[in-house]
């Protein structure tokens, strides 16, 4: 072998590992949709305390805790739009992880999005016109994928896989679980069937894409002790799960669910469906 070539095929080398450092690499930068929601604000406040440069993303585009805490302080807020693809396409392009954590637990369709203002963590108001369920859930995820998917950006990350976290819920996974198909038929509410559809088209659209390593997480009822209205029920929720219930999840703490999102866009061997057993081990590491 001739100098020449031994100079190009060490090029090549040299070239593969880098290649392949750079694809198991953790993200540096995460850009997170939802940034400054209940969810959202406690995996960005975690992703700055650990270094990463993070985007946080929402309608209001401003610092939900300004001046109490460090970490939020050093977050970029940007006011955006998930149902833009044009904003989604820039900001995706801009981090090498993404996050979503938009949604709402009453659409404008339901009838009931009054009570966002009492059972939303953020005390977010919807959007009269643009609230429903496939769009903040469904249209939203599915401009980020797009983004993710697009050929500029697949050259841009040298064909490596983008990590994407998206939270879902645990009722999504009733289809998979003894009585959960009857539970939903029978007794789930016409706004409480349309918010799981949403979900788990999304779902299925991160399971046939090769351009995301999808982490998907899915919590039931998502507290903290700030969070006055859901504890009441947390109980009910926690012994229904530890006696065998099999539709009813152990609820998830705020921090824990942020702990283990961040866990999970760090680990490259994490991936796929997450539930409360499985954001636990994460949370804990």
């Amino acid at each position: 072998i001739t100098m020449m070539c031994r100079a190009h095929l060490l090029l090549a080398i040299v070239a593969l590992a880098a290649q392949q450092v750079l694809a198991l690499a953790p993200p540096k930068k995460v850009v997170v949709f939802g940034g400054t929601g209940y969810v959202g604000s406690q995996v960005c406040e975690r992703l700055a305390e650990k270094g990463f440069a993070v985007t946080g993303v929402s309608r209001r585009g401003v610092n939900p805790r300004p001046g109490k805490s460090a970490a939020l302080d050093r977050v970029n807020w940007v006011c955006g739009d998930a149902t833009n693809k044009a904003d989604v396409q820039t900001l995706v392009s801009q981090n090498d992880a993404v996050v979503h954590a938009v949604g709402l637990l009453f659409d404008v369709e339901s009838g009931l999005q009054g009570l966002n203002t009492i059972v939303s963590g953020s005390k977010s108001v919807p959007d009269p016109e643009k609230s429903t369920y496939d769009n903040i859930t469904r249209q939203t995820m599915f401009n980020i994928i797009d983004a993710i998917e697009s050929p500029v950006n697949r050259i841009k990350k040298g064909g490596a896989k983008t990590p994407l976290a998206f939270v879902s819920c645990a009722e999504a996974g009733w289809p998979d679980v003894q009585f959960g198909d009857a539970v939903e038929e029978k007794l789930a509410p016409a706004w409480l069937k349309k918010y799981l559809a949403a979900k788990r088209l999304v779902e299925a659209r991160l399971s046939e894409s090769s351009a995301v390593r999808a982490v998907v997480m899915r919590p039931s009822l998502i507290w903290s002790w700030e969070k006055l209205d859901v504890l009441p029920i947390i109980p009910v929720f926690n012994i229904a799960s530890a006696i065998g219930v099999p539709f009813v999840d152990k609820t998830v703490r705020v921090e824990t669910l942020a702990d283990a999102i961040v866990t999970g866009l760090e680990d490259e061997s994490v991936s796929g469906v997450q539930r409360y057993m499985n954001m636990e081990e994460l949370a804990a590491r």
